[in-house]
């Protein structure tokens, strides 16, 4: 009901009305969608975690890879699980929980936040890797779904630790407000420089809330991205059909979301 009153109001008063700071250009906005196409590598995609929330589309490319970063722990850990069955080791981080809700052995829980600073509260995810693990030059893999924090995590990230990640899946918040120009110069400025080292090769749209149309763009406020570091990608092409055969709703009893074909080439 609150998604249907959104969108009805979004078409009575119009963007310029939510966003009084000011529109951010379409040019800009479809420049960056372009920027984010998917590319279908030599690496098949694979399901970590459940069917629904909380699962996730990785490349097959783990080999090697040791330690798993997951900070924020919802109400399910099963990607986390799935992960420490691979036998990595599973760091998590979240000051709002007492602990995940599943154990294993090679599960490690810090009840801080990742944030931008370092104190009781939080930690930035340089301090937080580095003092987990001593070791400077072992690939890594990160999943980060903490609310909305995630662009502040990523541009505070120093250029080393992003060299290291060899995966990275991000769920990333609010992104209807890339209409709003301040929100996205912000928020482009992380997924810019994640590109730097990494391409998307996976985007799945949270179904929990509906998307924003605009000049023939539309926008799912919540969606799952999946990065590949450049360096493990050997012959590449983009992805031109969506979704994935693993793709799955995240909430079963809501409308399905299909990626939009404006943010993925078109054969």
């Amino acid at each position: 009901m609150r998604e249907n009153i959104k969108s009805l109001l979004i078409t009575i008063l119009g963007l310029k009305n939510l966003f009084p700071a000011g529109l951010t250009d379409s040019g800009r906005v479809r420049s960056l969608l372009e920027k984010l196409r998917p590319l279908s590598t030599d690496k098949q995609l694979i399901r970590l975690g459940p069917a629904t929330d909380g699962g996730y589309l990785v490349p097959d490319d783990l080999a090697g890879v040791k330690v798993c970063f997951s900070p924020g722990v919802g109400c399910s850990s099963h990607f986390e699980k799935d992960c420490a069955n691979l036998g990595m080791n599973v760091f998590m981080a979240d000051k709002s929980v007492e602990r995940p809700r599943i154990e294993h052995e090679l599960f490690h829980f810090t009840k801080k936040f990742v944030g931008v600073r370092t104190n009781d509260d939080f930690m930035t995810i340089d301090h937080w890797v580095f003092s987990s693990m001593p070791e400077k030059d072992t690939d890594l893999m990160l999943q980060i779904d903490i609310e909305g924090f995630e662009y502040e995590v990523f541009l505070s990230a120093t250029d080393a630790l992003m060299r290291r990640f060899r995966i990275i899946i991000a769920e990333f918040h609010q992104l209807d407000q890339l209409w709003n120009r301040p929100f996205f110069n912000f928020a482009s400025h992380a997924f810019d420089k994640i590109l730097q080292t990494h391409a998307c090769v996976h985007i799945h749209p949270n179904n929990n809330k509906r998307s924003i149309k605009k000049d023939n763009i539309e926008i799912p406020p919540v969606m799952e991205f999946t990065f590949l570091r450049r360096d493990r990608i050997g012959h590449f092409s983009y992805q031109t059909s969506f979704p994935h055969a693993l793709d799955s709703d995240n909430i079963s009893c809501m409308p399905s979301l299909v990626l939009p074909k404006c943010w993925y080439r078109q054969e």
